[in-house]
């Protein structure tokens, strides 16, 4: 049986939206805070939607629930979901059966296939939106993908646990296993990378960044501890949001050195496998 999204104007198998209907928010508000508002927000204010309306999600899950893409897919945006789960890619191709122009693929994205995977699927240079989220080493699958890619907004989850001036991203790690906290980068080693590649930070939502290339009209840089209070540490309801985080709290009240002793021996088996300064 086939029924109609007229805004969309695609037909949709009933069957398909029925199996999805726990998980549709109301408003078609899919992402896990107040990303694909943000999102929104940005594509007015830096006019991405005339320069390109193309998305690459990397980490993308089952596609629908916590995503920061999946309204962009239904309003007619073209581009790649990546996920490397089996479970979870086979749910991201049902979400996007019927999605013109818009592909699911399987794959364990790392630096040194990102780029040639996205020039696979036609992604052109000045692609619009990128989503980054693959609970490992982030930061270095962000490097890769700015060294040939130049996206006009990018969202990014990184470690909101470890707070400025410390600098920390987990090193490559070809098998690496997601392990509690243990993931991504921090504000200040971000820095680096936006330094390297001439691009600002515009906004934090809580555990995730916005940024944008330099040269954008519209693309203000803001400051990052500064923001990183507001988007984070002052929120009334982060400690709510964020219980498992209880026990690197003290992190926040540290002085940056104490921090990175505190660091070093909550991160002791893994002892080798990730960045850690000033």
């Amino acid at each position: 049986m086939k029924i109609i999204d007229a805004k969309n104007k695609k037909y949709f198998d009933l069957e398909f939206w029925t199996q999805h209907a726990k998980i549709i928010k109301k408003n078609r508000h899919f992402s896990n805070f107040g990303e694909q508002q943000i999102i929104e927000k940005y594509i007015k204010l830096l006019d991405i939607e005339r320069q390109s309306k193309t998305v690459v999600d990397i980490g993308a899950g089952d596609g629908i629930r916590k995503s920061n893409t999946y309204n962009l897919f239904l309003e007619g945006w073209r581009g790649i979901g990546i996920e490397g789960g089996s479970e979870n890619a086979a749910r991201l191709a049902n979400a996007y059966k019927y999605l013109a122009g818009t592909f699911a693929c399987r794959c364990f994205v790392t630096p040194l296939n990102v780029a040639n995977l996205l020039s696979a699927y036609s992604i052109e240079k000045d692609f619009g939106i990128l989503s980054l989220d693959i609970d490992g080493y982030d930061y270095w699958v962000l490097d890769a993908v700015l060294s040939r890619y130049r996206p006009r907004l990018i969202v990014s989850e990184y470690n909101e646990k470890i707070p400025p001036p410390i600098k920390f991203a987990v090193n490559f790690i070809p098998d690496f296993e997601l392990r509690h906290h243990f993931f991504g980068y921090s504000l200040s080693k971000l820095e680096e990378l936006l330094a390297k590649h001439n691009y600002v930070l515009l906004e934090i939502e809580y555990n995730n960044v916005f940024l944008a290339p330099a040269e954008l009209a519209g693309a203000k840089a803001v400051e990052t501890e500064k923001t990183y209070r507001e988007g984070y540490t002052a929120r009334a309801d982060r400690k709510e949001k964020f219980k498992a985080n209880e026990n690197m709290e003290d992190l926040l009240t540290m002085k940056p050195e104490d921090g990175i002793e505190f660091l070093k021996r909550f991160y002791a088996e893994h002892e080798g496998k990730y960045e850690i300064g000033l």
